[in-house]
């Protein structure tokens, strides 16, 4: 099914870079109305497009005959370029605009942290408020990563702990409690990681979250709470990420090294290349020594992806697709069955 936009806004990358066409109304006059979801893309310039394409990749694939309307919305007090502010003007609600009506769902993304403490950064009122909000006025909220952290500590006081070094790759994570979300997915499911902080389950679990999937390597994942109106969703990890995205960090962050913005090489992404992309890496890897600069960049080996191959898009989109379903009927019996955990609890 394809995605409709609010007011036809769509993002030029989208309307040209996929094959579904628009959603026209007269092509759904009798179809069920559609799922309104809210999506607060707070990306830094460089990912915000990539981050579009993702998402609205990631709603495509699960839709199936759910037609779903996608309002873009974007956290005030980020740095932006004069390109990506005259995206978000062409293509993006005031975020005034979401205080006034009610969605069926709500995504919040991460950003870049700059400061240790995220109540320090120069984003966390709007971030609070925006958090509050959809409390009372959606059905469910999906957190992703760092918005997933903020949401913990804002609502519980649940702090995030560094890790010694990224967590980075696709892990396999067992499903540990029953949940609508989860219903009918395999019992290891893959999830891109892309962080330095983790939030831990015992602290989750004595505030009363839900832990639903969680890994021995990589932690816990994905994890639920009822908050007022709205189910809460949290992911540590990236279901959204395309089958470049990984490559495409590892690669932004061997620039940083050569450019001295980070003191140590990047680890590669766990259980991503194959074993001829993972030769040619270290050998590019190995073949720098001390030398810094970013001219070297022009060296490195992009056919390392020709081998990459996508193992947890169709589990993602499972998961969201059981996100739409409970949309459709957002109540605690809706969420409630031999193989869900009620809504009350949650």
């Amino acid at each position: 099914m394809p995605l409709k936009f609010h007011d036809n806004r769509v993002p030029r990358h989208w309307l040209h870079g996929t094959s579904s066409p628009l959603a026209a109304p007269v092509a759904f006059a009798g179809a069920e109305p559609a799922l309104k979801i809210g999506i607060v893309n707070n990306m830094p310039d460089s990912a915000l497009e990539d981050t579009e394409s993702q998402f609205f990749r990631l709603l495509s694939n699960a839709a199936n005959d759910t037609l779903v309307q996608v309002e873009l919305y974007s956290l005030p007090h980020l740095p932006r370029a004069e390109r990506a502010l005259q995206h978000l003007n062409s293509f993006y609600r005031d975020i005034d605009d979401l205080w006034n009506h009610r969605l069926d769902g709500l995504i919040v993304t991460g950003t870049e942290p700059r400061q240790p403490d995220l109540k320090d950064e120069p984003y966390w009122s709007a971030l609070v408020e925006i958090l509050d909000w959809a409390e009372r006025n959606t059905s469910s909220t999906v957190l992703s990563c760092l918005a997933a952290h903020a949401g913990v500590l804002h609502a519980d006081g649940i702090p995030r702990h560094p890790l010694n070094d990224k967590r980075f790759g696709i892990f396999a994570h067992a499903r540990v409690a029953p949940n609508i979300l989860t219903r009918g997915a395999a019992d290891q499911i893959p999830v891109c990681h892309s962080r330095w902080n983790e939030v831990r389950a015992d602290e989750l679990t004595a505030s009363g979250y839900i832990v639903l999937t969680e890994s021995s390597q990589a932690g816990v994942d994905l994890f639920s709470k009822q908050k007022r109106r709205s189910l809460f969703l949290h992911f540590q990890g990236h279901p959204e990420y395309e089958t470049e995205t990984l490559l495409k960090e590892y690669r932004r962050d061997i620039k940083r090294y050569l450019r001295g913005e980070r003191e140590t090489y990047p680890s590669m992404p766990a259980g991503y290349f194959d074993a001829a992309a993972t030769r040619a890496l270290a050998d590019f890897q190995n073949s720098l020594g001390p030398s810094r600069g970013e001219h070297h960049i022009a060296q490195f080996p992009e056919r390392v992806s020709a081998g990459l191959q996508n193992t947890w898009s169709r589990s993602s989109a499972h998961i969201y697709r059981n996100w739409f379903q409970f949309l459709r009927s957002p109540s605690p019996a809706a969420a409630s069955s031999r193989d869900t955990v009620p809504c009350r609890n949650v």
